[in-house]
This record gives structure tokens, C-alpha cells and sequence, in this order.
């Protein structure tokens, strides 16, 4: 099992990059990971254990950077709906806040 040790302070929103500036290389290198999420999303239908993120920075360490790969797949894990994304914000909707 593997033993981490969650750091005390998690970044806010405003310190989390939104993009590395880095520009792709073609138009191609941008459109074949959403094909791929497409062709997955057919295939998968039925399969709720995989996600597949594009252009998502992955944080190892609150004090590096945040890898960020063109595209990612993860197996064995959780799909949420978008509706299942911010429950918070959806209770403080329902209460009227």
C-alpha cells in the first residue's frame, strides 16, 4: 500500500497554471488526442472505470511544476458526470445561495 503524506496547504484555483504557453506543434498534434477520446468514448460506452484527460496539468509535489502530456489515460478509476463535478455549488444553488 502505498503510504503519501498529504501536503497542509493545497493551491487555490488562482495558483493552478491553466496552460504551460507552450504552442503545439501542429494542427494535428492538437486534433489526434480529441480523436482519440472520441474513439475511446465509442468504444468504452458501457465502461465507467477509465478517464482520459487532454492538456491537464498532473501535480506530483505541491513545490514542482505540474507535468503536463498532451494526453493522458487512467484505468480503474471513477468517471463523473459533469453534474457530480462541484456538489457543493449545486447545494448552495438548492438552498438559493
Amino acid at each position: 500500500m502505498l503510504d503519501y503524506n498529504f501536503p497542509k496547504h493545497w493551491p487555490s484555483a488562482d495558483e493552478l497554471p491553466d496552460s504551460d504557453e507552450t504552442p503545439v506543434d501542429n494542427e494535428l498534434q492538437e486534433l489526434i488526442p480529441g480523436l482519440l477520446k472520441a474513439i475511446l468514448l465509442i468504444l468504452w460506452a458501457e465502461r465507467m472505470d477509465w478517464f482520459f484527460g487532454i492538456d491537464m496539468g498532473l501535480y506530483h509535489h505541491p513545490k514542482k511544476p505540474a507535468i503536463v502530456p498532451d494526453a493522458f489515460l487512467s484505468l480503474g478509476v471513477k468517471r463523473f458526470s459533469r453534474e457530480e463535478l462541484r456538489p457543493i455549488a449545486k447545494m448552495a444553488i438548492a438552498r438559493g445561495n
